[in-house]
């Protein structure tokens, strides 16, 4: 059977990196199974968060390839970004991995898939999962038209996604650096 988990997003703004995913995981596409997932990481020792959507498995999986490459890159997030990118893109078994991620800090955000993609966004502001698509939309127009917080701005973003995306909840777990 296969668990998904959706909707992570991630804004920069006034300094601040502020990442919320919902709680929500899904039995293949047509049941709800948890409703209080936390899909967001804090890694202390370098001040990243990561988050990720798809397989729970997966996402824990890659979560723990990219704390290593942060360790081995000591706290650089570029670097770390890079080498797990082209390393998940080469790798047999991780390549067959379905999940996505945001890391970030401060100063970077990206996504990350196993395509080999590493995407940083224009806007300071990136989303990921079934409920991403409208956090995004949400998130762009509250940082376009008010002076909302990073923190602010991604609980609202995701609090309508819930509203519209069946895969997505109000059970929102925030991490702020």
């Amino acid at each position: 059977m296969k668990f998904n988990s959706t909707a992570i997003i991630g804004i920069i703004r006034d300094g601040k990196l502020a990442m919320a995913g919902d709680g929500q995981v899904t039995m293949k596409e047509n049941m709800i199974v948890k409703q209080k997932a936390k899909k967001i990481r804090k890694i202390e020792k370098q001040n990243v968060l990561v988050g990720f959507a798809g397989a729970a498995a997966d996402g824990i999986t890659l979560f723990e390839k990219f704390e290593k490459k942060l360790e081995e890159f000591h706290g650089n997030i570029v670097r770390a970004s890079v080498e797990l990118a082209k390393e998940w893109r080469s790798d047999k078994v991780l390549r067959k991995l379905e999940a996505v991620m945001i890391v970030g800090n401060v100063e970077h955000l990206f996504l990350l898939s196993g395509n080999g993609d590493i995407i940083e966004p224009e806007e300071n502001v990136i989303a990921i999962g079934s409920g991403g698509g409208y956090a995004l939309a949400a998130a762009r127009a509250l940082l376009k038209h008010t002076s909302l917080s990073a923190e602010e701005i991604a609980k609202e973003a995701l609090r309508i996604a819930s509203s519209i995306c069946v895969f997505t909840n109000q059970e929102i777990t925030l991490e702020v650096i």
